[in-house]
């Protein structure tokens, strides 16, 4: 399995990608879901379970793997002083498609309590243009999220 994920992330040979572990960018991506959730001022076990279906979908983990992983994001989150160096992490391994599985990744999390906050949309709305989701794409995830709910 993680040779598969490391094999997503090699770039070309001469690319000139920021390399970080697989690690690094699996809690980058898990970070990023603990501060949407934690924007409503109230992290429940509902949106900690969003987080951790996501996650343990997404990056094929085992459940010991990902509750080591969102105790780690959700320590890194808590000690952020910007979103910046999360999303860089994700930016530069990841193609077009897997941003905006983040993008849907997001929405998911922010719906579990079954509310979108406005700060919420918001973050969700600054990390698609950081990634460079279209506002139409990052409507269109949204949709996707509501209609499979």
């Amino acid at each position: 399995m993680i040779n598969r994920i490391k094999a997503l992330f090699a770039a070309p040979e001469g690319a000139s990608v920021e390399a970080h572990s697989v690690d690094e960018i699996q809690l980058a991506a898990a970070a990023l879901l603990v501060e949407a959730a934690c924007l409503d001022e109230s992290y429940d076990a509902v949106e900690r379970d969003a987080i951790a279906h996501a996650v343990k979908q997404e990056f094929e983990l085992s459940d010991a793997e990902c509750e080591t992983l969102i105790q780690e994001a959700e320590a890194a989150q808590h000690d952020a002083t910007d979103l910046h160096r999360f999303i860089r992490k994700f930016d530069a391994n990841f193609g077009h498609a897997e941003r905006l599985r983040l993008i849907e990744m997001l929405w998911q999390v922010v719906y579990a309590d079954g509310e979108l906050h406005a700060y919420e949309s918001n973050l969700i709305r600054r990390i698609g243009g950081m990634l460079h989701v279209t506002d139409r794409e990052r409507s269109q995830a949204r949709q996707r999220v509501l209609a499979a709910q």
